[in-house]
């Protein structure tokens, strides 16, 4: 074979295998959750992704499946970068508008909530992985509604606690102190860390009650954590994340909807498509000299 038929035919290949690489999904990155309070996502896992314990759990997995939940510290935009509230649309906030998690949008009192009262508080946030960006965080005005979704406008203007992230997370927890303002009755802290090294960003809801909490919130043990790990899409390796579309929003089942179970979505594996285009390549160039 000539060194131009050759050159043609990895040209070819090359080709190939980079439209196979762009048409196959692969795995998200995804980075941590918050753990106090304890965010919906992160509650949920707690409570085990194949057996939940609440019903607005149990009704998650009916809807979505365990995958969210085994993929709890991936709620993320790849390509925020400070633009939020424009690719947020009200209602979609818990979800960073993402199919996937759309069950943390719904406006249920039955969410594990972590009681709290006004005056400091000590945030802890697990992260998987520690990057350079700043979380701010911000809670609900009084009167929030609970039973209605959260909007851009449920959130105060001033944020409960601001705190800029370093490259390393001690102990894989960043630890922060923010002050809770004074309240009444269930509310919502939101989470929103924009990365400055990347346009990725990361969301989270964390239902509150000041002065008690009808069903505490539990956050997942790093045993957990760990015995979860096999069963996650997520990668720390690239700023993945599903696109920002509108989507239409999921019905949220009553607090006293019965449960169904759910399975994980088998993951694509483009790294392993990609090697078998390679391997198929070298078959072809190979004959071809023969």
């Amino acid at each position: 074979m000539s060194a131009r038929r050759t050159a043609a035919s990895l040209g070819v290949l090359g080709a190939t295998s980079l439209t196979l690489l762009c048409l196959t999904p692969t795995a998200a990155s995804a980075h941590g959750a918050m753990f106090n309070p304890v965010s919906r996502i992160a509650a949920c896992y707690a409570e085990g992704p194949e057996h939940p314990v609440s019903q607005v759990c149990k009704d998650l997995v009916a809807d979505s499946g365990t995958q969210p939940l085994y993929d709890w510290n991936e709620v993320n935009i790849a390509n925020a970068n400070g633009q939020s509230r424009q690719l947020i649309p009200d209602g979609k906030l818990c979800s960073a508008n993402r199919d996937k998690y759309r069950a943390l949008d719904w406006a249920r009192t039955d969410w594990p909530s972590t009681g709290v009262a006004a005056g400091k508080f000590d945030f802890k946030f697990r992260a998987t992985a520690a990057h350079s960006g700043t979380m701010t965080v911000y809670i609900t005005k009084q009167g929030f509604d609970p039973t209605k979704p959260l909007k851009w406008s449920d959130l105060d203007n001033t944020p409960v606690a601001t705190y800029q992230t370093p490259r390393t997370a001690t102990d894989g927890y960043y630890n922060f102190t923010g002050t809770l303002p004074a309240r009444t009755g269930r509310h919502i802290i939101y989470k929103v860390w924009q990365r400055d090294d990347s346009p990725e960003a990361f969301y989270s809801c964390s239902d509150v009650v000041y002065g008690g909490a009808a069903k505490a919130a539990a956050a997942p043990t790093e045993q957990k954590i760990t015995a979860g790990a096999a069963h996650s899409t997520v990668s720390h390796h690239g700023h993945g994340g599903d696109p920002v579309t509108a989507t239409t929003p999921a019905a949220a089942p009553a607090a006293s909807s019965a449960s169904t179970g759910g399975s994980a979505a088998p993951q694509a594996l483009a790294a392993a498509s990609a090697a078998g285009v390679a391997g198929g390549g070298f078959l072809l160039l190979r004959r071809r000299r023969d």
